[in-house]
């Protein structure tokens, strides 16, 4: 069973309440092979939600607000769901703060980009998960 960023699957829950839909994630969800998740839902964040970024391995929204703590949560949450699957694998949303795999936005909320991990992606790697990207597809 493969773990995926629900955005990814087609589902509207992205910071804008909008979607990432990917025909082949949305395919292997059909499939029956994949779960859809959405770690800044499971972390209790409403959708939308003001956009957050990763500053030195803290989230804080466009605010300015520290939601940290809702990103960690998320990533256990979505850790649980992998773990009551048997996942061995995501396909995560590249960028986002909680699920970008070596590509994250650098905090600024300006839209520059920089190496890095999301909360969620991270968790995942270091507890064996292989992680990709809908752009590895």
């Amino acid at each position: 069973m493969i773990l995926v960023s629900a955005c990814l699957a087609g589902l509207k829950c992205r910071y804008d309440g909008k979607s990432n839909e990917n025909s082949k994630v949305i395919e292997l969800v059909k499939k029956g092979l994949a779960i859809p998740i959405c770690p800044e839902q499971l972390g209790g964040l409403p959708t939308p939600r003001i956009p957050s970024e990763i500053i030195n391995d803290k989230v804080f929204n466009k605010k300015g607000e520290n939601v940290t703590n809702q990103f960690k949560k998320g990533a256990k949450e979505t850790l649980r769901i992998a773990e009551l699957f048997g996942c061995h694998k995501a396909i995560l949303k590249q960028r986002s703060p909680s699920c970008g795999f070596g590509k994250i936005y650098d905090g600024s909320h300006t839209g520059r980009i920089v190496a890095g991990i999301g909360i969620t992606a991270k968790l995942l790697s270091q507890k064996g998960l292989v992680i990709i990207t809908e752009n590895d597809l």
